[in-house]
């Protein structure tokens, strides 16, 4: 019905980008794109916070284990993602202590238990998961751990599409917004990207259904010439966000620059720990200073998360890419568009294993 009512609306060509990697993965599971009308055009945003963490941050997390001798804990994804050397893995296979944690507070309580070794959390993601790091914080805090502290790497969306919207050869659209990003922090700051653009841009959910349902509330806002803020994921997201995390968030971070992957600094994009929490902070504790920037090898991540290319328009992607061998962090990551693009869609030119 969704489909049909899609293809019923859709009169001219439209370019819609969703900027969640969750949804991402969603599209390609199920199809979706398959089944939309050739004039509606999907592309894929900078919705994995893995695959935007630049390698310079990757390259500290890896000298924090090497040199430091600290305990690393963080997410799964990030231990395969490349940096300008080596991986977290390859550290771990160097006989770095580098443990994969389902929570921050799983590393609080790693410090808690080793009172003699220094215990760092790689803490990684959208606004989604900063409220949990930030609440890691005050817990180590209250429990006066002085041999804990937090590497963090967080970047909001916002700043993103507005990133996006303002580079001379977009051709974005509409967006479809990340809902549990929204469910955090509301939509407020949405809207003013919307007047300033003239883009429709409406929060949705993961669901083949919410997917479909965000498609065409952009389409026919598209269609009919308007540019409005609209919550498809309505079950989830408040126009307000969720209050309490977000006075979480004010609480413990501040908003800072931040170099994202493949697309270079972007203004007040990042979340960074403030001031008053730098015992709780690796980059004070260790004096780390700032990243380098440069990314490295043939990796066309920017093009990908810029919606430019798609991953098997990649020469590598299949050949020397592959999850088993990637080059880049959208290969490595759950959300990461190369990875999506090489588990459900094999039959690409490249993707040959």
């Amino acid at each position: 019905m969704l489909v049909e009512a899609i293809r019923r609306v859709t009169q001219r060509d439209w370019t819609i980008m969703e900027i969640c990697g969750g949804q991402t993965h969603a599209i390609m599971r199920f199809g979706l794109d398959q089944l939309l009308p050739p004039e509606v055009k999907l592309v894929h945003g900078p919705g994995c916070p893995v695959c935007v963490t630049p390698v310079g941050l990757i390259d500290q997390a890896v000298v924090l284990a090497m040199e430091h001798r600290v305990i690393l804990c963080s997410f799964g994804d990030m231990m395969r993602v490349p940096g300008t050397q080596i991986d977290l893995n390859t550290a771990r296979a160097y006989n770095a202590d580098v443990r994969m944690v389902v929570s921050p507070l799983d590393s609080v309580k790693i410090a808690s238990e080793n009172p003699d070794r220094e215990v760092v959390f790689f803490a990684v993601g959208f606004e989604t998961t900063a409220p949990a790091n930030a609440m890691a914080i005050l817990a180590a805090q209250r429990q006066k751990l002085t041999n804990f502290t937090v590497l963090c790497a967080h970047v909001m969306v916002p700043p993103a599409i507005e990133a996006i919207l303002s580079t001379p050869d977009c051709t974005i659209d509409g967006f479809l917004a990340a809902g549990h990003v929204c469910a955090v922090m509301g939509t407020d700051e949405y809207q003013p990207l919307v007047e300033r653009f003239r883009v429709p841009i409406v929060v949705t959910g993961f669901e083949p259904v919410d997917i479909l349902e965000g498609i065409l509330m952009c389409v026919t806002q598209l269609e009919s010439a308007h540019a409005d803020l609209e919550i498809q994921y309505r079950r989830a997201v408040r126009s307000e966000g969720n209050p309490v995390a977000k006075a979480v968030l004010a609480e413990v971070f501040q908003i800072e620059d931040r170099q994202w992957r493949g697309m270079g600094q972007i203004v007040g994009s990042g979340l960074e720990i403030r001031p008053a929490f730098s015992a709780w902070d690796a980059k004070c504790k260790f004096s780390l200073g700032r990243p380098i920037l440069q990314d490295v090898g043939p990796c066309i991540a920017g093009d990908i998360l810029l919606g430019k290319r798609k991953p098997h328009q990649c020469g590598e992607f299949g050949k020397r890419c592959t999850p088993q061998t990637p080059l880049g962090a959208p290969m490595v990551s759950s959300e990461g568009a190369c990875s999506a693009y090489y588990r459900y869609r094999p039959l690409f030119e490249g993707n040959k294993t």
